[in-house]
Parts: C-alpha cells; sequence; structure tokens
C-alpha cells in the first residue's frame, strides 16, 4: 500500500478590502497618502500597510471597506473607487487584495487598535513595509511618474 503524500491543495484566497486613502491638492491632482501600521499581536505587528480586512459573507468590497475603516480608523468614507486586484500569498494565508482609492472621508481619525498613521509620498519614509503594499508603491510611481525607489533606504 502506498503511503506517498498527495499535494497540497490549492489555498483559496482570503478577499481583503484594502483603503488607499489619498489627499488631493486644489487643482485635483493626487498627493500624499496614509499608511497604517499593524497593531501588536496580529500577524506582521509593526508593518506598514494600506488599511482594511477581510470581507465578511456577503458583504461587497466597498461594504466591507466602510465597516473597516470606521473600526480602525473612525472614520466615515465617501466613494470607494475600485483600483487594482493583487493576490500575495503570505505563510500565513493567501489573500486578493481589492485596492480602492478613496478621495473623501468625514470624522476624525482615532487609531482604534493601537496602531499608528502616517502620511506618505514616494519614497516611503516608514519601515517596514507589508510585502502586499509593495506593488501599490510600484503603482503610484508608474502613475506618478516617479522614479527611484518606492521606499527609503533606512541609515544603520
Amino acid at each position: 500500500m502506498s503511503t506517498a503524500t498527495p499535494w497540497p491543495a490549492e489555498r483559496v484566497p482570503v478577499d481583503v478590502a484594502v483603503g488607499v486613502l489619498i489627499e488631493r491638492d486644489a487643482a485635483g491632482r493626487e498627493g500624499r497618502f496614509l499608511l497604517t501600521s499593524r497593531p501588536a499581536g496580529k500577524v506582521y505587528a509593526g508593518y506598514w500597510e494600506f488599511p482594511g480586512g477581510k470581507l465578511e459573507a456577503g458583504e461587497t468590497v466597498e461594504q466591507a471597506l466602510r465597516r473597516e475603516l470606521h473600526e480602525e480608523l473612525g472614520i466615515t468614507i465617501g466613494a470607494a473607487h475600485p483600483w487594482q486586484v493583487e493576490i500575495v500569498d503570505y505563510e500565513h494565508a493567501r489573500v486578493r487584495l481589492h485596492f480602492c482609492k478613496v478621495y473623501e472621508w468625514q470624522g476624525g481619525f482615532e487609531m482604534r487598535e493601537g496602531q499608528q498613521m502616517a502620511w506618505q509620498t514616494l519614497p516611503v519614509d516608514v519601515t517596514p513595509v507589508l510585502p502586499g503594499t509593495l506593488p501599490v508603491l510600484r503603482w503610484f510611481a508608474q502613475e506618478r511618474g516617479h522614479e527611484g525607489p518606492t521606499v527609503e533606504a533606512k541609515a544603520l
């Protein structure tokens, strides 16, 4: 009788809504964007990312994003503009990240999970950056004509 190990089952991605909050100048040009740190007790604690979270059963990406940003940051967002979708394999999970640009929100930012926030431009100066955030920084660089690194190299 064979005891060969079968191939591992394909990991089904978990859908995650991600908010790319962007400030606009008076002419409507995109400016700084918001990154938040992952709170203590979560996988990749201390890494910087765009805020958001998992879709619950029956939720659309926009509904999940509204709920998550209110729960995490205490804000109410305006329209969520679907932008990019990226699948990222982490050791703990495979995630399908639904990135939405958000230009309007109401309320003061409250870091309800003990996380930090930082408004950034390219290259970002907060580290470490979560791997799933790196594609967004590359997309920003392409859209904005940014040449050079998207994350600053920190001096030791």
